[in-house]
């Protein structure tokens, strides 16, 4: 039998703001608005991350201030 393989929907794109690592030949990088950090390092290699630009499909992210939130727990 044939199974014709439906087309792919194009995803709409967006420019977006991301971290990029600065170590080279390192490839790690987020979306800022996913960050928990105003300036975070490479989860991969913990280097030190440049803002920059890329054009990714967009993500809806419900939590808008994810820099704000706290972390972890308070111990008593």
């Amino acid at each position: 039998m044939y199974f014709r393989k439906k087309a792919l929907e194009d995803l709409p794109q967006e420019d977006t703001a991301i971290w990029s690592c600065t170590k080279e030949g390192c490839t790690g990088w987020m979306r800022d608005n996913f960050a928990f950090q105003y300036v975070p390092t490479c989860w991969q290699c913990n280097s030190p991350m440049t803002r920059s630009m890329k054009i990714l499909p967009m993500l809806v992210n419900t939590n808008s201030d994810m820099k704000a939130m706290k972390k972890g727990i308070t111990i008593k």
